[in-house]
């Protein structure tokens, strides 16, 4: 099977969904089939120690955004991409993103006639409210978003919290919850004690965050939870691993709220083994995210043994019980830091119970992905009769 998986982004830009499209590729050549990462070029240069590619990549021309991690697609105006992607004999092509490469998925779909399938892996609207403070323009992107999604032959969520949303956004289809997946690992004592050395993280509590350094991610209220956590008394590290759009604000407000003894910015860690040991080594990992849906990061922590600190009723919460499996919280930095101290009593038990619970191996994922694929080409055919 020829497929093609398209995205927004690629490294050195990586984000969660460019994670779970590296991923998808990675396991379907792993079982004998070509899985094309299609995406744009992005500015810089790549991370060192970056992960090899045991897959083909094709990248087209792109301009960076200003003040963005991200840039814009240029697809059309590169002709050596589109000689390149015209050739190649799809079965199937899979967008994970609704704007300029869900074009391309789409023209490439209708050239071949096969299955276009779609995946909502993030909450447009707030994020083009975030960018534009316009309701107005928030609900016509979201608009088109829909419009896209109506005319795919399949179309994903990564879970039933995220299925919500996109009804939400006006979408009336049938929608197949497709999670994502995690590869499993046993990090060691050994992992942990490299990470508290390469860090200097000291003998006490840690607490870690690793994504986008990004203030819609909730940061801002980690940093507030660990100052009102500081005042008492406990000796603890909070760690966050990741750069982003506001990673200079962030390490301002950690100084401003007398935390710099106790915060640690990494930076992007593209060693996957150093991220490992920062995982073991954390005793809770903070995700107040409201903004994800389905975040791999929690998904690692949990194979990890590490517990989840997460916003009560997000999407990033779903199938997560509090006490059992993780922590719930309100989303308030008061409520954080209690959540905090609480937590720590029965991090242990409970993250042994997240590592039970949480983390499905890619393989599982996949072996349904291959499935849903399969079965989309067969009623193409028959409909192409």
């Amino acid at each position: 099977m020829i497929i093609g998986e398209f995205s927004e982004s690629y490294p050195p830009h990586i984000d969660g969904v460019g994670r779970v499209v590296r991923s998808y590729c990675e396991e379907l050549s792993a079982r004998g089939h070509t899985a094309y990462y299609i995406a744009p070029k992005n500015a810089g240069r790549a991370y060192q120690n970056a992960e090899p590619e045991t897959f083909p990549v094709m990248k087209y021309a792109s301009l960076p955004i200003p003040n963005e991690a991200y840039s814009v697609g240029l697809p059309a105006f590169d002709l050596a991409f589109l000689h390149d992607l015209n050739r190649i004999q799809f079965d199937i092509v899979h967008a994970h993103t609704p704007f300029v490469s869900a074009i391309e998925a789409s023209r490439i779909a209708w050239l071949r006639g096969v299955p276009l399938v779609a995946t909502l892996h993030s909450k447009y609207y707030d994020d083009i409210l975030a960018k534009t403070h316009s309701e107005v323009i928030a609900g016509a992107v979201v608009q088109r978003v829909v419009q896209f999604f109506e005319k795919c032959d399949e179309v994903w969520t990564v879970n039933d919290a995220t299925a919500e949303v996109l009804r939400g956004y006006g979408f009336k289809g049938e929608i197949v919850v497709m999670p994502n997946g995690t590869n499993l690992w046993y990090p060691t004592q050994e992992d942990a004690g490299e990470a508290e050395k390469r860090f200097h993280l000291g003998g006490g509590s840690v607490f870690l965050f690793v994504g986008q350094q990004n203030f819609k991610k909730n940061t801002d209220s980690i940093l507030r939870a660990a100052a009102l956590y500081k005042k008492t008394g406990a000796d603890f590290r909070i760690v966050f691993a990741g750069q982003g759009p506001d990673a200079a604000r962030m390490q301002a407000l950690s100084e401003e709220l007398g935390l710099s003894g106790e915060t640690v910015f990494t930076g992007h860690i593209a060693d996957r083994e150093v991220l490992k040991g920062l995982y073991a080594r954390a005793d809770l990992f903070v995700f107040p995210s409201i903004y994800d849906n389905a975040p791999m990061v929690v998904r690692e922590a949990a194979a990890a043994g590490t517990p989840s600190i997460l916003i009560r009723g997000s999407c990033a919460a779903d199938g997560v019980t509090d006490g059992f499996n993780g922590f719930l919280c309100e989303n308030t930095p008061e409520d954080i830091a209690a959540c905090m101290a609480r937590a720590l009593l029965t991090a242990k038990e409970v993250g042994a119970r997240a590592r039970e619970t949480i983390p499905v191996p890619w393989s599982g994922i996949v072996g349904q992905v291959l499935s849903r694929y399969e079965a989309l080409i067969e009623r193409k055919k028959r409909e192409n009769r």
